[in-house]
């Protein structure tokens, strides 16, 4: 291969957002691409994962993994080809997942890079229903939530990557699956494509009673990705003994300050202590990273089996990705969000 023909297009962080990220906080340069040493493999970027974690990453706060330095490359996880190799164990050509962030090349030592083969089918779902939002979705409601036959669930942002799988494993599970997506599109999508028995749309002037009507028996396991005015109207829904696995709070990760009005942590405290609820929070790899083989092994099969649907929203070309972030921020997105940053020759 001819290295001076490459060129690596990346986004950088040049300033942290104050409220919603911008364009200005982000720059896209370019680079040259150098060839990899002894030991190292040189990777194209295929496909870039967009993830709402994302967001935290730009704040430079105390968190479970490190702020994105100013001046530094994105975060994210990829599946990318192997262009060419220094590795023993790496040949040019093979398909791997990697986190390589948003650019179209990387070098790599091989460390953390997972093997996917020459030709794998649906290599894109390694970002998504076969990787980290299906695992998040798998050991949050199977681990935490403990799904019973007959019992109630609740999922928030309920076609998501995360959400829909949740609502998914809860049916093989026998529970009864009330969504929250927001529109009426996103909320027949989930009843008629998902197999939930219910999704109410948040955006709905009567959404806390609908929500109520839905869950006739009240709410035994409540999925928790979003916070806000949905966890507002749940509440007071949950059942003694109910549990909360919470995996994220995206209406809250703009935000500036404290919400407006009366202080809700005394009631919150109070109905976790008198129903004796679980409410626990979880960083899929920190915790569960272990577990990763048998969660491959049964969502394939659930997959295959067509026991699981899943659904992408693709976003051609690296230079949209910004766009494409800002968007999946406020739930325009339907489906797991993906940058094809090129093709898969």
């Amino acid at each position: 291969m001819d290295m001076t023909q490459k060129e690596n297009r990346r986004w950088v962080l040049v300033s942290r957002p104050h409220g919603k990220p911008a364009c200005d906080n982000f720059r896209l340069e370019t680079t040259s691409v150098a060839p990899p040493g002894e030991g190292q493999v040189l990777l194209r970027t295929v496909y870039l994962s967009l993830d709402p974690y994302m967001r935290g990453r730009m704040n430079d706060e105390p968190s479970y993994a490190p702020a994105v330095a100013l001046g530094d490359t994105m975060v994210g996880g990829t599946v990318c080809r192997v262009v060419s190799s220094r590795h023993p164990q790496f040949r040019e050509g093979e398909w791997v997942l990697a986190y390589t962030g948003w650019q179209t090349y990387a070098l790599s030592d091989g460390e953390g890079l997972v093997k996917l083969g020459d030709s794998p089918a649906h290599p894109s779902w390694r970002l998504g229903v076969l990787g980290m939002p299906g695992f998040t979705a798998y050991m949050g409601l199977l681990d935490i939530g403990q799904p019973k036959q007959g019992e109630t669930l609740v999922v928030a942002a309920a076609t998501g990557p995360v959400g829909a799988t949740v609502g998914q494993i809860g049916k093989i599970k026998g529970c009864r699956v009330v969504g929250v997506a927001g529109g009426e599109a996103k909320c027949r999508y989930a009843v008629e494509q998902l197999g939930f028995d219910a999704c109410i749309d948040r955006h709905a002037t009567d959404f806390s009673q609908q929500l109520a009507d839905a869950c006739p028996k009240g709410i035994d396991i409540y999925y928790e990705n979003v916070g806000g005015k949905v966890f507002d109207a749940v509440l007071p829904l949950l059942n003694t003994s109910a549990r909360i696995p919470v995996c994220g709070l995206v209406s809250g990760y703009n935000a500036t300050q404290p919400p407006e009005g009366p202080d809700r942590l005394p009631l919150l405290m109070a109905t976790l202590l008198k129903k004796r609820i679980r409410m626990q929070g979880f960083i899929i790899a920190l915790d569960y990273g272990r577990h990763v083989d048998t969660f491959l092994r049964e969502m394939t099969a659930w997959v295959q089996a067509g026991s699981i649907h899943y659904r992408e929203d693709i976003t051609d070309g690296l230079e949209n990705a910004p766009e494409a972030f800002f968007n999946m921020l406020e739930g325009k997105n339907f489906g797991k969000v993906i940058i094809r940053v090129s093709d898969d020759s």
